[in-house]
């Protein structure tokens, strides 16, 4: 029984982090100075910029290591894709207990209705899917308008020409032969 009792508080004392040894080093330091979380941008990548105690620490933007420089200061050029990008950050050293923190980066994506008015109703589809738009064409002509010469051209768009919408809008697209 009584060579069990060391060998037990051997056992805890490793469990507890040992006994004697170095005190634990104090955990890691991170903060994030920009973007701030939810941040809205259009660019294709943003700069994340931020700090980290101690400033020997390691510290990885979506798991590639970013440069921390002698003050502890860090940077990282982050790519985005459109729509809500989550960004993680980590930074280790040594024993301390790691930090890990997460931004939330919407990427805007927008496209301009281009002028389409007066275009052939054959050739607006075309020239709205270029744009990164669909095209609802509503054919305005009558049976005797069909009878008219010439073809039916663009009266109108909904949203009109210079308006920004999201990719894959739909353009509600009139076409007459009289406008």
């Amino acid at each position: 029984m009584t060579r069990r009792l060391p060998l037990a508080a051997v056992a805890v004392c490793a469990l507890a982090g040992g006994c004697g040894g170095d005190p634990p080093a104090p955990p890691v330091r991170l903060a994030i100075a920009a973007p701030t979380d939810e941040a809205s941008v259009r660019a294709a990548t943003v700069e994340l910029r931020g700090t980290v105690r101690p400033a020997s620490a390691l510290v990885t933007v979506r798991g590639e290591r970013a440069a921390v420089s002698g003050e502890g200061t860090f940077r990282a050029t982050v790519k985005l894709a459109p729509g809500t990008n989550v960004i993680d950050v980590l930074a280790s050293a040594g024993r301390a207990r790691p930090a890990l923190t997460a931004i939330r980066v919407r990427r805007r994506v927008s496209v301009v209705v281009p002028d389409v008015v007066g275009v052939l109703a054959d050739d607006v589809e075309d020239r709205l899917s270029a744009a990164g738009l669909k095209a609802k064409v509503d054919d305005r002509d009558g049976i005797f308008d069909r009878l008219l010469p010439g073809d039916p051209v663009v009266c109108a768009t909904d949203p009109r020409a210079g308006v920004e919408v999201r990719p894959a809008t739909i353009v509600g697209v009139v076409v007459s032969r009289r406008c």
